[in-house]
This record gives C-alpha cells, structure tokens and sequence, in this order.
C-alpha cells in the first residue's frame, strides 16, 4: 500500500497533476504475485523539499533512505520552487511532509486544518535583512521614510519589516511596499527600481557577495526566523515512528553540516546553481537542530499570525497552538 497524503497551494495544474498521480497510486492494486511474497506493508513516504535548506542535503547524502528501509519506508523527494507551493503540495496530498520558513505555515493552516507542525530548527535571525545598494545614501531604517521597500508579500521578511518599523516608530504607510518576488525584486533592486529591499538566505547572501549589498539591519532582536517542519496531520499520528526516524535523522543532519560547512555548501552547489562563498555564507546564518514544537516557538509563531491577522493578509484569527502536533517526537 502506498500512501501519499498531502495538502498544497500549488497553481491548478500542480493540483491537477498531484490529485491524478495520487487518484493512480491510491488504484493500484498488488499483483498476484506481490501479495504471495510480500511479508510488510510498504509505505511510500513523500517529503517536499526546496533547492536550498537541510532537507536537500538529507536527500544528498541518502542517510533517510537507509534509516527507513527497516520499516519498510521508501521515499521519495518531491522538488517545490518555494515553500507556499510545498505547502499547497502537502494540502493536495502529493506530499506527506516538508520545510518551510516562518510564514507559508500561517497560510497554511488557514486554509488546511490538517497541517501540523512537527519541529523546527532554532531561531537563525540573522539570515534575514533589509538591504540597500554600497552607495545608498540610506543609512538607518529612518531614512526610509517615503522610500520604496521591496518584499515578498506575506513571508517571513514581511513580518521582518513590521518589526523594523515598529522598533523605530515607523509603518508601512510612513515607506512605500513594493511587493515582488526574490527575483524581481533583485532585478528591480540592481537597477534602482527600489531603494532597499528585505529578503531571506540565500538570495541575502547572494546579493552580499555579488552585488556588494550594504545591512542596514537583520532580524537580530526582533524576530526568531525559525525553520518549520510540517507533515499532515493523518500520516504525523498514523506513523509516529516513521516520523520520529526522521525527525532524527534531520537532526544527525544538521549536526553534520555545522562541523562540515564546506562539504555542505558543495552539495548545494549544483541544485542552486549559487557559488561557494554564497551558500557558505548562508549555512553560517542557519539555525542548527531539529527540535520538537516547544510553547515558546508555538508562541513565537503565534505572534507572526496575529501580525497578519492585523495586516489583514490571513481571513481569521489562528491558535497556532492548534496545529502542532499532539505525539512527542523525539
């Protein structure tokens, strides 16, 4: 049997696809032959994941595989561009657990009460900033005052900026939001199109190393920035052991990439398409661990909700407390 739940905010045509590839696994039937000598249940285990963060590297280096075959676990790596479309992916059923920042989990869980977080690497701050070109005459989060901010709408740097203001007396209605993607944005950024901009690791990084962008400020004292795990709610209390093999073996992960930073950063190389010094840069701001959902990270994550329930970027009011899974995972 191979069970493949998942929701996700994919486009329709990830939908489509995801809901047809399911609708077929969930049809197929053993062969004859299969339920003569199969002595266990094989469980497929579909695990969203993104081109930079642990989980491509938890894919590199094959050490779930192995830890799961004794269950009779196989798994399979589904590639999302960012984390709302894995989410999306996780709401439709095409996979069963993935990772993803701050934000994309609070949308989530507006739309799909059976997300569950599951654990989270400690707070990485630092891998988030606001921004500006080497000769930018701004020099504080004052002068951005009628300024135009470039961000990712309803992401963790969202919520970055909210607290940037607010530390310094300011809002959104004292700047100018212009709300683009990484890559726009870093296009508009180059040319001039916007004055600062506020991103995440690696595209943070990236612009640092290649373009020579200045801090103004990072997240430090102001936002956590956690790294959430998230699985689906059926298959989380369905398959606690599963789970906590692999709440495990992130965990070995990431205690691998922080005594071996260069062979982790070489490992991404290829599926980033991003050079050396930037994604070494980038794993030194990581958040390393993987630890069950405490009260205090729930707490944390509550307060990134109510500041879009307050933006009005989410309908309704969140627990966040709600979506966190009830098994220990240890």
């Amino acid at each position: 049997m191979t069970i493949s739940i998942n929701r996700s905010w994919a486009t329709y045509s990830i939908i489509a696809a995801s809901l047809a590839s399911l609708m077929s696994v969930a049809g197929c039937a053993k062969k004859p032959e299969q339920q003569e000598t199969t002595k266990q249940e094989t469980t497929t285990l579909n695990i969203g994941f993104q081109k930079y963060g642990i989980l491509p590297i938890l894919k590199a280096k094959g050490e779930l595989e192995k830890n799961l075959a004794a269950q009779g676990v196989n798994v399979k790596w589904v590639e999302f561009p960012a984390g709302p479309q894995l989410l999306e992916g996780l709401n439709v059923g095409s996979v069963v657990f993935g990772e993803a920042g701050e934000a994309p989990p609070i949308f989530a869980q507006a739309a799909n009460p059976n997300l569950v977080y599951v654990a989270n690497q400690p707070p990485a701050p630092t891998a988030e900033a606001l921004i500006v070109q080497k000769d930018s005459p701004i020099q504080s989060i004052q002068d951005l005052k009628g300024k135009r901010v470039a961000l990712n709408k309803g992401s963790n740097v969202h919520y970055l900026l909210l607290k940037l203001l607010e530390a310094n007396n300011l809002s959104l209605n004292d700047i100018q939001p212009v709300y683009l993607p990484p890559s726009d944005a870093r296009a508009a950024f180059e040319k001039g199109a916007v004055d600062a901009w506020v991103i995440w690791d690696p595209f943070f990084a990236a612009a640092e190393h290649q373009i020579h962008a200045r801090v103004i400020a990072t997240g430090e004292h102001l936002v956590s920035n956690h790294q959430f795990y998230l699985a689906d709610r059926q298959f989380a209390e369905s398959h606690p052991q599963v789970l906590t093999t692999l709440v495990t073996t992130l965990n070995q992960t990431t205690d691998w990439v922080k005594a071996h930073p260069d062979d982790a950063a070489k490992l991404l190389e290829k599926p980033t398409g991003l050079e050396f010094d930037v994604l070494k840069s980038s794993i030194s701001r990581m958040g390393f661990g993987v630890q069950p959902i405490s009260a205090k990270v729930a707490t944390e994550q509550q307060y990134v909700a109510d500041a879009f329930f307050a933006q009005k970027l989410i309908p309704k009011q969140l627990v966040i407390q709600d979506a966190v899974l009830k098994n220990d995972v240890k």
